[in-house]
């Protein structure tokens, strides 16, 4: 169900503005869906028609909805570069520190996982993978994630897992940033999805050093896309 942050304030269409292109962001519209109408939309955000319609004017002439005169607004199939925010979360002085640690941490724990992975938890990282693989959004860093994650749960060791979690938040944040960047780039999309599927498959067969091999190429290569995107 879609929800709306009651607003005030000056720039109100603006603020309208952002709040409709979170709920095309997040995957909460899709590309064909019809808004709520004017009417909806007042009452949701509690502001006047006005602001309603400077801020789908808006949104209309940044090519994200499609005014259709008697039926609605509707999203527009659109380029995922136009709904990636220019603001990454982590800083480029956090990003050699954190994939150093992910680096000796993740690594192992892929190698650990080829031997120690159960079926349940096998089948838990290829539902997180057909998860990634269909998502159209910045959403999909939550699959990556949680790929990831069931990785370390698989290595069967709490202290590994415990160390994990330390650093989770930056782990995310780097994610969602990575999630950022691809969905302007097919090509890098499937790259990365490619190096999931490559260290799944060795966790999968048993393979412990295709495992250890296949995590440190893709940790390495993320590391190296994310700084050659963040300019601080």
């Amino acid at each position: 169900m879609l929800q709306a942050e009651k607003i005030s304030g000056k720039k109100v269409s603006d603020i309208v503005v952002e709040q409709i292109e979170d709920w095309i962001r997040s995957g909460k519209v899709t590309p064909g869906e019809k808004l709520p109408s004017v009417r909806e939309l007042c009452e949701m955000f509690d502001v006047g028609r006005s602001a309603v319609r400077d801020a789908l004017t808006t949104l209309k002439g940044r090519g994200l909805v499609d005014v259709k005169h008697g039926e609605g607004t509707f999203v527009c199939h659109l380029d995922t570069a136009q709904l990636i925010p220019d603001v990454l979360l982590v800083r480029k002085s956090d990003i050699n520190k954190l994939y150093q640690v992910r680096k000796i941490l993740e690594v192992g724990i892929a190698e650990t996982a080829a031997v120690n992975a159960t079926e349940k938890q096998l089948a838990n990282m290829k539902q997180a993978l057909d998860e990634l693989a269909d998502a159209k959004t910045l959403e999909a860093w939550e699959a990556d994630y949680r790929f990831h994650e069931e990785i370390v749960k698989a290595s069967g060791n709490e202290i590994l897992i415990d160390l994990m979690e330390m650093v989770s938040t930056t782990t995310k944040k780097a994610i969602m940033d990575c999630q950022r960047i691809i969905l302007s780039d097919h090509s890098l999309s499937s790259h990365v999805m490619k190096q999931h599927i490559d260290i799944y498959e060795a966790i999968k067969a048993r393979q412990p050093k295709q495992a250890r091999e296949a995590m440190y190429r893709h940790l390495n290569y993320v590391e190296q896309l994310l700084n050659s995107n963040v300019t601080e």
